[in-house]
């Protein structure tokens, strides 16, 4: 493992935006992977599926769907997002590193700018990835989005906070790829409960039925 860490910080040292391409579509993939198998578990525990679907099929396009979601959107995205979000707030904002404000600042306008459209991207990219009209990926958003943005919105600030005071900025993105594998078996749950009647009531709080 140390070997590997240290090959992956050279790869990062020659090739940042390269290195952060690769892995977060790689990490991406594998987390859509252990997405499908959290819902495939989830659905047989309920009984959602006939006797003969009991067996745990890999849909392998949707992971590499995914996967791709993670070359094209997270990896190059990420990489110039943290790296000018860090200097944005030293060379504009004159917030010295590590301090109170320095992390607040970067947590907050990360989870006002990113993290919104992060969810807009990835909804709607499943959508067309998966052959839906316009029509269809506007009514899944306006289903899921929300619910989606208010459960994180207790998560990710946390997270982001660790992040962003402990940890170095050429980290960062590998970091919050990691978290997204348990955020890509959330958002796969997320998608299954259609519509379920506590996302309305979620949405109902901010006015939006």
């Amino acid at each position: 493992m140390l070997r590997l860490w240290r090959w992956y910080q050279n790869c990062l040292a020659i090739h940042p935006v390269k290195t952060q391409v690769i892995s977060s579509g790689l990490i991406w993939g594998f987390g859509d992977f252990a997405a499908q198998t959290v819902t495939h578990f989830t659905a047989k525990r309920n009984r959602q599926f006939q006797e003969n679907d009991k067996k745990l099929k890999i849909n392998w396009k949707r992971v590499a769907t995914t996967s791709l979601f993670g070359f094209g959107f997270v990896g190059p995205v990420g990489h110039f997002w943290y790296e000018g979000l860090d200097r944005y707030i030293r060379l504009r904002l004159f917030l010295q590193p590590n301090t109170y404000r320095f992390v607040a600042a970067k947590v907050a306008i990360d989870g006002l700018i990113f993290g919104p459209l992060d969810l807009l991207v990835f909804f709607s990219y499943v959508g067309f990835s998966t052959g839906k009209s316009m029509t269809q990926i506007k009514e899944d958003v306006k289903r899921d989005f929300i619910p989606a943005l208010l459960l994180e919105g207790g998560i990710w600030p946390i997270v982001q906070v660790v992040n962003f005071r402990f940890i170095p900025v050429r980290y960062q993105l590998l970091y919050v790829n990691f978290f997204c594998l348990l955020d890509s078996c959330f958002l796969s749950w997320i998608e299954q409960q259609e519509n379920a009647p506590w996302k309305e009531r979620l949405k109902s709080l901010l006015h939006l039925k």
